[in-house]
């Protein structure tokens, strides 16, 4: 396993991690629970440009990295369901568009095509964690006197859920021949 998918495994192991400080009450969670998420988070960007500046892109990548993407964002988003910061709507939008593209990566991958992420993927996918970042902020209890973190958080929220509509869209209609195979 090269040195991106090794990463990308980081990531999922972190998911536990953070939802352990998200879940359990203790001194500092908010803050353990933002650092680890951060911390996940960047490990998308450092794993992609080393996989991609080292020429190790790979199909388990192509397949994992978006993967554990999801797995992260749609962890954090429960969580900030729970703590009524997110409209449960929203969030079963997001999964679901989530669950449909990952099925469509599974036909494709059964035809033999790996559709790796795109841009409009990408987008989606930075500004729900930017969006995410900015929420976990704004749990802290010493920001919690700067409202407007949460109000960005929440505007943040909202630009994720039209960019993942966006991008699933563009996801069927690019790789709308997947179906014509069955």
């Amino acid at each position: 396993m090269n040195l991106p998918n090794k990463i990308t495994m980081f990531r999922i192991i972190m998911i536990p991690i953070f939802i352990i400080c998200m879940s359990v009450n203790f001194t500092g969670h908010e803050i353990a629970a933002l650092i680890v998420y951060i911390v996940a988070a960047a490990s998308d960007f450092v794993d992609g440009h080393i996989a991609r500046s080292q020429n190790l892109i790979t199909d388990f990548g192509k397949f994992m990295d978006p993967l554990a993407d999801k797995l992260l964002t749609s962890s954090a988003f429960i969580c900030l369901v729970e703590l009524q910061m997110i409209p449960a709507w929203v969030v079963i939008t997001i999964i679901a568009r989530e669950f449909a593209i990952t099925g469509l990566r599974t036909l494709a991958a059964n035809n033999g095509t790996v559709i790796a992420a795109s841009m409009w993927g990408k987008a989606k996918t930075m500004s729900q964690m930017i969006a995410t970042v900015l929420l976990l902020v704004a749990l802290i209890p010493q920001m919690q006197a700067y409202p407007i973190i949460g109000l960005l958080g929440t505007i943040g929220i909202y630009i994720a859920l039209i960019l993942t509509i966006i991008s699933g869209v563009d996801y069927f209609r690019l790789n709308k021949g997947v179906f014509q195979s069955m």
